[in-house]
């Protein structure tokens, strides 16, 4: 029979973690979806994985034994992913640099002058992720290294240094009560609903949500969304406001909204991460070294 290791990395994270709620986060899939995806790996090897219960989920006997195949068995392929990738990389001379948003803002386009400078033989390619996916193409090995907002599920799984951080602000609609305002508090802002990351985003949800940050005020969601024009017409319409980067209103405006500087939330933290196993990798360490110089410049 044929199993998919995307299955069986689902399976892998579910026994380390005992969780489906937490393994869901760490993966960054729904709750339900993840479920199904374990029932149907029973149904097709023909035993219970797991026992179920209020306390979460335990391995079975049958489990045990493909738990302890499962890590090696992830770990050649990855091996092998990233080996015929890397192979691929060098000889098209490509950098995949994942990012998300507006990437390391004003900085992004010197850092890669400084690539080019420094590799002239190399091109750094830039792909950009949705936000349900904060790793931006990491934790599935599609990227080679990224540009980062902390914290996401999975960073303590990579090499993660931190750039510089900025303050967040708060989008609202241009009709807002509260638009014509300089500066907003936050604790205005608790009862409004807020337009949220998918909820499988876990901590990085939350933290843009201020979920920490409200005294135990529960957060009132408006709508969710996956990328910034969808996040900007949500806005628009009028279903909910959302914390940003401040560098979000000179990157990501729209008509009908406003950025507005907001305070009682911590700022946003950007910076670059890349798997261990690159740790080693020229390349992906002049791009980090890249990054760093030009952002301890501004």
């Amino acid at each position: 029979m044929d199993v998919d290791t995307r299955v069986l990395r689902y399976f892998a994270t579910v026994a380390e973690e005992g969780s489906l709620t937490r393994a869901a986060q760490q993966l960054y899939v729904s709750q339900p979806a993840l479920t199904k995806q374990i029932r149907q790996l029973e149904s097709a090897l023909g035993v219970p994985l797991f026992t179920r219960s209020r306390g979460g989920m335990a391995l079975t006997e049958p489990g045990r034994a493909l738990a302890a195949r499962v890590p090696a068995l992830l770990a050649g392929w990855e091996a092998a992913l990233r080996e015929t990738r890397s192979a691929g990389r060098r000889a098209d001379r490509i950098l995949r640099v994942g990012f998300l948003a507006s990437a390391a803002n004003e900085a992004t386009q010197p850092i890669i002058a400084e690539f080019a400078r420094r590799r002239p033989d190399w091109r750094a390619e830039m792909r950009q992720a949705a936000w349900s996916n904060p790793t931006a193409g990491l934790a599935d090995s599609d990227v080679d290294v990224a540009l980062v907002r902390l914290p996401f599920p999975g960073q303590e799984k990579l090499r993660v240094v931190e750039l510089f951080s900025e303050p967040r602000c708060v989008a609202l609609p241009e009709t807002h009560p509260l638009a014509g305002r300089e500066t907003i508090d936050f604790r205005e802002l608790w009862d409004e609903p807020f337009v949220a990351a998918p909820p499988e985003t876990g901590p990085w949800r939350e933290y843009w949500l201020a979920a920490d940050e409200r005294d135990g005020h529960p957060v009132r969601i408006g709508a969710v969304t996956e990328q910034p024009d969808d996040w900007l017409t949500a806005i628009a319409n009028g279903y909910g406001v959302a914390l940003a980067p401040e560098s979000a209103a000179r990157f990501y405006t729209r008509p009908g909204v406003v950025h507005r500087p907001v305070t009682g939330v911590a700022p946003s933290r950007v910076a670059v991460a890349w798997a261990p196993a690159d740790d080693a990798d020229p390349v992906v360490r002049d791009f980090v070294r890249c990054c760093r110089e030009v952002c301890a410049g501004t």
